[in-house]
């Protein structure tokens, strides 16, 4: 049982009468701050309380899509130039965001993420 649970358990059961803990009490032994709890109570009388995050399974906004995957991945075909370098020439994209798409389509060898010091 998480926090979150715990607590909706005891402000019921403070709710109902069947225990004389205050919120105060509620927020100690659960970790939540006093106002948090209030909150919670709030949403159970409300009927609006929810155990889980309302973004939860959601694919994030900043997320790459799959069709600039695909582009990103032609491109870097048709390239002959270094996994840095094409970064700088693609600019749209961090550096670890293209390496990851890259090295998840198999395109990148064994030594392209060292540094110079590294190859000699």
């Amino acid at each position: 049982m998480n926090r979150k649970e715990e607590a909706v358990k005891l402000i019921k059961k403070k709710l109902d009468g069947t225990t004389f803990l205050s919120y105060e009490e509620i927020a100690t032994i659960t970790g939540y701050h006093p106002k948090y709890v209030l909150r919670l109570k709030k949403e159970i009388l409300d009927n609006t309380i929810s155990l889980e995050h309302g973004n939860k399974n959601r694919k994030p906004v900043n997320s790459i899509s799959n069709e600039e995957k695909e582009y990103i991945i032609n491109l870097y075909r048709r390239s002959n130039a270094s996994i840095r370098k094409f970064c700088k020439f693609y600019g749209k994209r961090s550096y670890s965001c293209i390496y990851n798409v890259l090295k998840e389509a198999g395109l990148l060898h064994k030594n392209d993420h060292k540094t110079t010091d590294e190859r000699q």
